[in-house]
This record gives C-alpha cells, sequence and structure tokens, in this order.
C-alpha cells in the first residue's frame, strides 16, 4: 500500500441511464474528475435514444427516408456496433423495436404474439445499415428500424475517460459505469498493485459478491438476466432478448462476467459468453481477453483463466 491510497476522492453522477461513480487516488488528480463527468454528459447527448434530440436519434427519425452525417466519434461506436451486430452470435445494435415490444423492466411488460415478433424481427437485420465512411454518414434501410448503441457505449465511454485519465498522469482510478468496471493504472491499496473484484452474486442484492477477481488493471463488465424479468402465467421471461428468434435467450446462465483490456471489448466478449453458454474454445487467445466467470442458475460457478 503506498501514500496514495489514503488520497481517494469521488465523484457521484447520474447519467447513461445509471449511477456512475469515478475515483481518483491521489490529490493533484482530484482535478480531473469533473471533466471526465463533463465528457460523459457529451457523449450522452450524441449517443442516447432517450430522448428526442441526439445524433442517433436523428438517425432512427431518418430510418427508411435517408442518411444522417454524425461526429467522428459516434460514427467510429456506430460502425463496431453494426460489425459486432453482423456477426450474429446475439449483439444487436438494431435489436430496439423488439425490446419496445416486449418492454421487460418497464411499464406495460407482456408477452407479444408470434406475429407481432416475426413482424419485428424483420427490423432489426443489422445487413440493413448502410455506413459511408467518407461522408460519415448512416442510413438505416427500412422504416421502423432504430439503432440502440447501449449495449455497447459504456465501455466505449469508460475507455475514452481512461484515456484521457492516463493522457493527464492520473496514477490510479475507478471507472464505474453502471457496475461496468474499468480499472486504470496500479492499485494503491495493494503492493503488488493488483485490483480486487468483486463478482456480483444473482441471488443478492448488488454489491454482495459470489467471488473475488484479483486482476493488474482491466476491465470488468457482466451481462446477466437477474435484474430484469416478466412473470406471466408462471413463466418467467428475462430482459436479454435473443435477436435470431424474437424471444428471451433460453440459457441456464445466470451471468457471465469478463474480464478484459478494453472496456468495450468486454461489453462484446460478455455478451458473446453468454449467448454461447459456455466457454469458448480459444477464447483466452484472443488477444485483449484475460478471464471470465460463468454463474449457473442453480449457482455453480465455472472460471476460465482466473
Amino acid at each position: 500500500m503506498n501514500e496514495l491510497a489514503n488520497q481517494v476522492h469521488t465523484l457521484t453522477h447520474h447519467a447513461l441511464g445509471t449511477r456512475i461513480v469515478l475515483t481518483v487516488f491521489g490529490d493533484r488528480s482530484a482535478a480531473f474528475l469533473q471533466p471526465a463527468m463533463d465528457l460523459i454528459d457529451g457523449y450522452e447527448d450524441r449517443l442516447t435514444v432517450n430522448r428526442d434530440q441526439s445524433e442517433v436519434m436523428d438517425i432512427n427519425h431518418a430510418a427508411g427516408r435517408g442518411a444522417r452525417t454524425v461526429s467522428p466519434t459516434t460514427y467510429e461506436l456506430i460502425k463496431l456496433a453494426v460489425r459486432y451486430s453482423r456477426e450474429n452470435f446475439g449483439f444487436n445494435a438494431l435489436i430496439g423495436p423488439l425490446v419496445k415490444l416486449w418492454k421487460i423492466g418497464f411499464k406495460g411488460a407482456n408477452v407479444p404474439t408470434a406475429q407481432n415478433i416475426r413482424d419485428r424481427l424483420r427490423l432489426t437485420d443489422p445487413s440493413q445499415v448502410e455506413l459511408d465512411d467518407t461522408r460519415r454518414a448512416v442510413f438505416l434501410k427500412q422504416a421502423g428500424m432504430e439503432l440502440d448503441l447501449g449495449g455497447i457505449a459504456k465501455g466505449y465511454i469508460a475507455d475514452r475517460i481512461r484515456d484521457f485519465w492516463l493522457a493527464h498522469s492520473v496514477a490510479a482510478g475507478i471507472i464505474n459505469l453502471g457496475g461496468n468496471l474499468l480499472m486504470v493504472g496500479k492499485s494503491p491499496r495493494r503492493d503488488d498493485g493488483q485490483w480486487l473484484i468483486g463478482v456480483q452474486d444473482p441471488r443478492l442484492h448488488r454489491g454482495e459478491n459470489i467471488e473475488v477477481v484479483r486482476q493488474p488493471a482491466c476491465s470488468a463488465v457482466t451481462s446477466g438476466i437477474y435484474e430484469r424479468f416478466l412473470i406471466k402465467n408462471g413463466h418467467r421471461y428475462h430482459h436479454l432478448l435473443d435477436p435470431r428468434t424474437g424471444y428471451p435467450l433460453k440459457t441456464d446462465l445466470s451471468s457471465v462476467t469478463v474480464f478484459t483490456d478494453q472496456s468495450v471489448l468486454g461489453e462484446i466478449e460478455a455478451k458473446r459468453l453468454f449467448f454461447s453458454g459456455r466457454p469458448i474454445a480459444g477464447w483466452l487467445d484472443q488477444p485483449g481477453n484475460r478471464g471470465a466467470v460463468f454463474i449457473h442458475n442453480d449457482e455453480t460457478v465455472e472460471n476460465i483463466g482466473i
């Protein structure tokens, strides 16, 4: 433990639909908390689909009618989201029409008819997104299509905050975007500089862990089905919809937590492993992947690389 361990500065804020907590170690680094929050707000202004006006909403409003040009960072993130969506492993940035149909976790949650699900599935095809790199323009070819970057934006933003802090020589910090964690620098609380990161127990309150993992600076991202669900006629429907079927994913997993170098990679890989339902051969050999913790519905725990 070094002297920075006692120089802890924290700023809390509500943005991106969640509770944001930024922590830095070192009195000199405290000056970079508010500018980081301002960066988060700026990204939210451009990326949100929870307001009528944003760069992403401009694209959605123009669906079926024409392309819209966006800022470089927004285009970079959209291009990344569309690329992963086209891999068809479960992540889909066009799934918004289906989410709004089910409404799980929100007022009016219901079990749609099979016909309604089929109709909405037609609006979630990532091949129907046209990208123009020269103009930074995005066109959703069918009216009714919606782009939603919520499944990848927090990771991308966390990485940008880390870049900002490192550029200003912040020695150590924690970026917590609603449970998506990114650890920066060496932990001042341990002589080996590693961080202790808790893995949420799906059956207990947030913050109560089933396991604690020790890692150098990294991201920790969880995909799970334990927080939002609908019970109808004795059947439990969770919120994680499978874009290949239009229905909640059939799985015996409760959550998957991945540890990666980049937070945006963690967003994607947590979903890749969750939709796989099991460890993927060669996953640990891929650049940036550190390890994962699988928690099954019967509370058995399976670790890879940890």
